[in-house]
């Protein structure tokens, strides 16, 4: 039954939506150069397809950020379903860096760009470097956060893969705290290579704030090192919530 839902239901309410608030975005762009009214936008329509997909989602360790603070968040990434679960519940304002592919599918690409998030290049480490680079002053001249899912891609069998060092790199040139976030549920939700969400729980755990103001570029490896150890500390099977203490309603 959940799986006809998303098929029947789920999957074209998705593609509406996209073309919905991406058209929105795009013409909002026009008058918005800071970015900040696009991501609300953008903050709408990862609600939407959340809600449209029967996700709800169970947020722990807001209190361990300040909403107008600087950050890198470094996360796993399960899914597609990871970037409405992090627009929709993290509350601060930040952009993604994220794989040029991605800039290139009509409407989500337009609003990657002009709401300023970061294409990463593929191949050239230079050209990689540059944007490692022109992230930490983005961070530091808008005052915004960054959100990396330092895997380089989905996970294919939900383990978590070695981390690239650019979330640490940003973060140290930066002089922003890095904070790991851990994501739960989303493989289940949408797996690797299906094509329609179900609906189902999902965590998203917000992890203690890690300084690097004392901190040189030599130590982005231990740096990297330590938030996968972290991440995959909450991953671990005893750290999964419980969806029926968490509250949640699959009647």
């Amino acid at each position: 039954m959940r799986r006809l839902r998303g098929v029947l239901f789920a999957g074209p309410a998705i593609i509406l939506a996209t073309v919905f608030f991406g058209t929105i975005s795009l013409i909002v762009s026009f008058f918005d150069r800071t970015g900040s009214i696009q991501i609300r936008v953008a903050r709408r329509w990862a609600g939407t397809l959340l809600s449209v997909s029967g996700v709800r989602v169970r947020v722990e360790g807001l209190e361990q950020i300040d909403p107008s603070a600087s950050y890198v968040f470094i996360s796993n990434h399960l899914s597609y379903m990871d970037t409405p679960v992090a627009l929709a519940y993290i509350p601060a304002q930040f952009r993604f860096l994220a794989k040029r592919g991605l800039f290139q599918i009509p409407f989500l690409g337009q609003h990657l760009s002009r709401a300023g998030h970061i294409p990463v290049p593929r191949g050239d480490p230079r050209a990689a470097v540059r944007t490692m680079q022109l992230a930490a002053e983005i961070i530091q001249k808008k005052k915004i956060s960054l959100l990396i899912f330092p895997e380089g891609g989905r996970s294919h069998d939900g383990e978590l893969r070695p981390f690239k060092e650019g979330g640490a790199y940003i973060a140290i040139r930066a002089g922003v705290p890095v904070v790991p976030i851990a994501i739960i549920g989303t493989r289940e939700i949408l797996p690797y290579g299906s094509g329609a969400p179900h609906s189902g729980c999902v965590t998203l755990r917000i992890l203690k704030p890690i300084e690097t103001t004392q901190l040189s570029l030599k130590d982005r490896g231990p740096l990297t090192d330590r938030v996968r150890a972290l991440i995959l500390q909450e991953l671990a099977p005893s750290n999964q919530p419980d969806p029926v203490r968490a509250g949640y309603d699959f009647s």
